[in-house]
């Protein structure tokens, strides 16, 4: 059975909600099987084939996407689990930089200094909800070709990788949510944001 969240209530008036937005344009939404489940690794290079498709799919589901919503200066994410297919890849579009692949990704290391700032999902796009996260992640991914690879990232990248790989392992949002912290309805989000001037963005 899905879980509803607040104010996920069909949206009168002929306008759809961002979440039955990101429905009509394919993104899988949460309480489907497939966010629940870890993905399974592709095997590289063997699988390159198939690792080249399912980039290619993320990447035009991103281009339906930022048609459809704005986000620049806060970068896109998008895995694979939400277009439907249960396999550990993932992409992600800092804002003006260009997009990063992961591919069995796996965070091997994360520094003791965190913050908390608020993460949309594009699997259940109504709400906002803060999260706290390391603010450097050290990430080992393959490459198409079997070769592993391992970088850096910090601060915003580090949070939108963090939140992909999250998906890859079967997590969402709601995995992460401190006790006693509520998911904030996009629409007071965005009144809160226009009222402090700290809506968030990438540093």
């Amino acid at each position: 059975m899905t879980r509803h969240l607040p104010h996920e209530q069909k949206a009168t008036g002929g306008r759809l909600r961002p979440s039955e937005q990101m429905r009509d344009l394919g993104i899988v939404h949460y309480g489907a099987p497939t966010l629940a489940e870890p993905t399974r690794p592709l095997l590289l290079p063997d699988e390159r084939e198939t690792a080249d498709t399912i980039v290619g799919q993320l990447l035009n589901a991103m281009e339906r996407i930022r048609r459809a919503h704005d986000f620049s200066g806060k970068g896109l994410g998008l895995a694979a689990p939400q277009i439907g297919i249960g396999r550990a890849a993932a992409v992600v579009q800092p804002p003006a930089a260009d997009p990063i692949v992961l591919l069995n990704p796996r965070v091997t290391a994360a520094s003791e200094e965190m913050d908390e700032k608020f993460e949309g999902c594009l699997s259940f796009f109504d709400v906002r909800i803060p999260v706290p996260r390391p603010l450097r992640i050290t990430v080992e991914t393959v490459t198409p070709d079997g070769s592993p690879a391992t970088a850096l990232y910090e601060r915003g990248e580090a949070r939108l990788i963090a939140h992909e790989i999250d998906h890859l392992d079967g997590l969402v949002l709601l995995n992460r949510i401190r006790p006693g912290v509520r998911p904030v309805p996009v629409e007071e989000y965005r009144a809160m944001a226009e009222a402090t001037g700290r809506a968030w963005s990438y540093e």
